[in-house]
């Protein structure tokens, strides 16, 4: 697992509040149980026209903005049903890294999962960033995940990560699966080793 401390890009606003999974990735694109394609079909109702043709007033369609790796979300982003296909689709299409007012609680840890940080600006200086961001696409913000800011020509913001979130990140341990299988002979050795784990075995 790759570790995770800063993340300097591109990134796009979409100044919108309580965008749930479904905006995210509607549900008529979860007929499938692999999670390639699903960066297609990312905020499908909003990027694409009735006809099928991008929609030009979208963000993600912008050219300044197709390079994305930061989202820059409002509200409660990710809120509604708690569907894994969400954070992947927004990996799949190229996003590393969120920055908002707030995320839903089962997206957040979804995206953790995955190794993506989420993290947390006050109403004001989400709106300095906003702004700053929609003024001049081109610059880079940095999510600085060992200083706790993201920095734009907006300013060196403080922002709010989980401590529990962040050292998973900082450390590398952030996919539960995978530390648990990594550590298998270790956790085996210590099941042995207690009196009231009657026959153990591997």
């Amino acid at each position: 697992m790759e570790k995770f401390d800063r993340l300097e890009a591109v990134a796009a606003p979409l100044p919108m509040a309580n965008v749930d999974t479904d905006k995210i990735i509607p549900a008529r694109f979860l007929k499938t149980i692999k999670r390639t394609g699903l960066g297609v079909h990312l905020f499908a109702g909003l990027r694409y026209q009735d006809d099928g043709i991008e929609s030009p007033d979208f963000v993600l369609n912008r050219p300044k903005y197709r390079n994305a790796k930061i989202l820059i979300a409002g509200e409660n982003f990710g809120c509604g049903s708690s569907r894994e296909h969400a954070p992947q689709a927004l990996m799949r299409f190229g996003f590393n890294g969120f920055v908002g007012a707030s995320f839903a609680e089962i997206f957040a840890g979804n995206c953790t999962a995955l190794g993506l940080p989420c993290v947390t600006l006050s109403p004001g200086d989400l709106e300095a960033l906003m702004e700053s961001v929609e003024l001049d696409p081109e610059q880079e913000v940095e999510v600085d995940l060992v200083a706790r800011t993201v920095r734009s020509r907006a300013g060196t913001l403080q922002a709010g990560v989980h401590d529990g979130v962040r050292m998973a990140l900082l450390e590398g341990t952030w996919h539960g699966t995978a530390v648990l299988l990594d550590a298998g002979d270790a956790i085996e050795a210590r099941a042995r080793s207690l009196p009231y784990v009657g026959g153990f075995q591997a």
